[in-house]
């Protein structure tokens, strides 16, 4: 066998050969990436993959041969390798490399995993423990194994235990709280372009998710995960199982893999698998979605490996689009062509966004997603909201640049409760921040916009609503001009998305707000201001030191209770943000010991979407959902 990497030199210039033409799995290619050296520093020059290459073999001689697709130009595209025993030469860019056997994996990451107190990181899982397909051999399974089987060596960093300081804690991790952590963690090794990767093994997650990857938001992507031991933990062997694909499939989309059914929206667009990506068997796809056969048949037919082109993508994608914090998630994937409905669309679902006649320019532009049965009563997932990515927005701007909403947070769910639409709930809603994301801001000048979405429902139907118009209007006066500037930096975009966070890495963002309440608190915009601050300010936080120990600040219900009670009181505010608001400023003024201003907060926020002339079901909705939040507040009192 003559797989594997190999290393050379000529000159300054070096070489990374990865040969994949026998072996386990052969995906009957040659890739490369090539670097420069300069004194005791080394830089990288590009990558080259050879598709097809002839491969001949005399006696203990292998001779490979093809055109090779370059990441940069350059006049002689053929690339000739030779190996003889354990070394060679390779032709490659004009370049003559002597090289030599270095791995049988193709590429070497080191994985630092670290948990929480009373999080117990995944061992292994025997596969043979559970019924599987008949050509899968039994093994056990680590998550290293896993990737091993892909060709991929995941070196394991000392782990650490992060331990907890302070009490009350209720070790809920939210986005802001993750993103606060990964930047902590992260400033002891730069950002920077490196084959390593940060699993953390948390508690559990406020959306009660089982995993995300959640370093979405700046120029080195890619570079941390979480795991959700309360979600997943469990010694049988459907939870070690489980647990396996969770971690296998977090740390897939660090190595920049999408889900099975997204990646018609990389860059360059990949052709959908099976029933439009959900007949994928793959650590990248939903168990719960498979088809056909949902969980039972996933599992029934799943050999524990990545398919094919996944499999090109971990060995052979060029370097940039593969190492951690190079090309951002989804590589290149924000410019699109607007989604287009359906030739024949026989889903009987429809949906609709909605939003405000017109935006002031820097004003969050958050939309609202109606999904509704037409005709006949029908049954899917409820998972609407854009963060999952079961629902995707595309934004054509004002100078016809059409891209696509990338969440800064998108949520792994390994779960799909069912929805039924019918005359008895005839609609779900869901409102959504779509101003920034992980490409920035969205609407940063004054024009129409137009935006549309598509939802995937659980058959696979992709449901393509009508093109909502967004009007952004231009600054009149000299505040609208300075609150304008100070509400679209980057750093307040990120807090937006994020409703509030401590981390000294978004202080500037921080501060720009508290200029919009301090100097312009009557202007219109100061009321998203005050709710980004009160709703950090409700909550605890917790910060990750760089000591990796867990210290916790409580939550603030007065100063909560100060910035969302002006809020609640505006009327500009979406009726989805409104009815969060008030839940949250009842929790603050429960955390202040005052139950009975709780409830009344409850009351009136019934009141006020009765005067609102909410529809009746939508209606009966909010009322329970008032009475189960009251009920909540007293026991947590109590």
């Amino acid at each position: 066998m003559i797989s594997g990497l190999y290393q050379g030199q000529d000159g300054d210039s070096r070489l990374a050969l990865r040969v994949d033409v026998d072996g386990t799995r052969p995906t009957g290619r040659v890739s490369g990436d090539l670097f420069t050296v300069a004194g005791a520093t080394t830089s990288y020059t590009g990558s080259f993959v050879v598709n097809a290459p002839m491969v001949q073999a005399e006696g203990d001689e292998a001779r490979i041969q093809g055109r090779g697709d370059f990441t940069f130009t350059t006049a002689v595209r053929d690339v000739s390798v030779t190996i003889t025993g354990g070394g060679g030469t390779a032709a490659v860019a004009g370049r003559t490399y002597q090289i030599s056997f270095a791995s049988p994996h193709f590429r070497s990451v080191l994985l630092e995993v670290d948990s929480v107190t009373g999080s117990v990181p995944f061992v292994s899982y025997q596969t043979g423990s559970l019924p599987g397909p008949g050509g899968s051999p039994a093994r056990e399974l680590t998550v290293s194994a896993a990737y091993a089987e892909a060709g991929i060596e995941l070196t394991l960093a000392q782990p650490e235990v992060v331990s907890v300081e302070g009490s009350g804690a209720d070790l809920a991790w939210d986005d802001a709280e993750l993103h606060h952590a990964m930047t902590r963690h992260f400033s002891a090794f730069g950002d920077v372009t490196a084959w390593r990767v940060w699993l953390l093994v948390a508690s559990k997650h406020v959306g009660g998710y089982r995993g995300i990857m959640f370093d979405y938001n700046d120029a080195h992507q890619r570079q941390g995960a979480a795991v959700f031991y309360d979600a997943i933990k469990g010694t049988t062997p459907q939870a070690q199982r489980a647990q396996l694909r969770t971690y296998v499939h977090e740390l897939g989309h660090a190595f920049n893999l999408l889900h099975s059914w997204q990646k018609n929206l990389g860059r360059p667009p990949q052709p959908l698998g099976p029933d439009g990506g959900f007949g994928d068997l793959s650590w990248m796809n939903y168990v719960q979605n498979y088809r056909p056969g949902g969980e039972t048949g996933y599992w029934a037919a799943f050999p524990f490996q990545f398919t094919d082109p996944e499999l090109v993508h971990l060995r052979h994608g060029f370097y940039r689009d593969v190492a951690m914090g190079a090309n951002a998630f989804g590589t290149g994937a924000a410019e699109i062509d607007p989604f287009e409905q359906p030739v024949e669309d026989h889903s009987g679902l429809r949906l609709e966004l909605r939003a405000k006649d017109s935006f002031e320019l820097g004003e969050p532009v958050v939309v609202e997603f109606k999904l509704s049965y037409a005709g006949e009563p029908r049954a899917t997932h409820g998972h609407l909201h854009p963060d999952t990515e079961f629902t995707q927005v595309s934004i054509t701007q004002p100078g016809g640049r059409t891209v696509l909403y990338r969440p800064m947070m998108r949520h792994c769910v390994d779960t799909s409760p069912e929805i039924r639409l019918d005359e008895g709930n005839p609609a779900m809603y869901r409102s959504a921040y779509i101003g920034h994301g992980r490409d920035g801001h969205y609407f940063q000048q004054p024009g129409e916009y137009h935006v549309r979405a598509q939802y995937i429902a659980a058959d696979g139907s992709r449901i393509v609503s009508p093109s909502c118009l967004v009007k952004v209007r231009f600054p009149v006066g000299k505040d609208d001009h300075q609150v304008a500037e100070l509400m679209l930096g980057d750093e307040q975009g990120q807090l937006f998305s994020l409703q509030g966070s401590d981390s000294p890495a978004l202080r500037s963002g921080n501060l720009a707000l508290d200029e919009v309440i301090g100097k312009f608190g009557n202007h219109p915009l100061a009321v998203y201001a005050r709710m980004v601050k009160g709703l950090n300010a409700e909550r605890e936080f917790k910060e990750l030191t760089p000591g990796n120990r867990l210290r916790i600040r409580p939550p603030d219900p007065k100063q909560g209770i100060e910035h969302l009670s002006a809020v609640a009181r505006d009327a500009g505010l979406d009726n989805i943000t409104l009815n969060l608001v008030m839940r949250r400023l009842a929790r603050a003024e429960a955390r202040q010991g005052d139950l009975g201003r709780a409830n009344a907060v409850m009351d009136k926020m019934v009141a006020t979407f009765q005067a609102k002339g909410v529809n009746p079901i939508v209606m009966g909705q909010i009322e329970r959902q008032a009475e189960l939040t009251k009920a909540a507040l007293s026991a947590e009192v109590s």
